[in-house]
């Protein structure tokens, strides 16, 4: 796949408004609420499904080398192998999906919504599962503990980036 410089530097520029965007939080615990998805959601609208899961991908890479760009300034594999790690590899497979269903069915701003959603239903089963997974959660409570929470958020952060990449996609041509 031959990937641009443009296209490069917005991968880039995606993955460090992630980590910048994961530093605005309200930290509950398990799972702390931050502005992370916010990016999660512009990047796949942005720079499709290839685009928008290279950046998360490259997000997760540096944290895992250590550099502290996850929630509360932490960095490490520990990070991506504890509680919240399920959502952060979620961030991927979101990015991606957006991207790719946003590919089929257009750019409208219903569909950006539709796309969105969907992103942020793959981001939560990754991350449900994996936090059922390590804390021997049943459904219910990994569900009240980790998503019933975000739905308002994630709304809100939805409703913004969608409106974001409407406005901002005619503007910045990728090719």
């Amino acid at each position: 796949m031959k990937i641009k410089t443009k296209k490069l530097v917005l991968c880039a520029l995606f993955a460090a408004l992630t980590a910048i965007l994961s530093q605005i939080a309200i930290p509950l615990e398990p799972v702390p609420i931050n502005l992370a998805t916010f990016s999660v959601f512009v990047a796949g609208g942005m720079l499709g499904a290839a685009g928008g899961a290279i950046s998360m991908g490259v997000y997760l890479f540096i944290g895992a080398v250590g550099i502290p760009v996850f929630s509360k300034f932490r960095g490490g594999l520990a990070i991506l192998a504890g509680p919240t790690g399920g959502y952060l590899i979620g961030y991927v497979a979101a990015a991606w999906l957006v991207g790719f269903l946003l590919s089929k069915i257009g750019y409208s701003y219903s569909k950006l919504i539709l796309a969105m959603v969907a992103g942020l239903i793959a981001c939560y089963t990754f991350g449900t599962a994996w936090f059922m997974v390590l804390s021997n959660t049943g459904f219910l409570a990994a569900l009240t503990a980790c998503v019933f929470p975000f739905l308002l958020g994630d709304a809100l952060k939805i409703a913004g980036a969608a409106f974001l990449v409407l406005k901002l996609r005619p503007k910045v041509t990728l090719a």
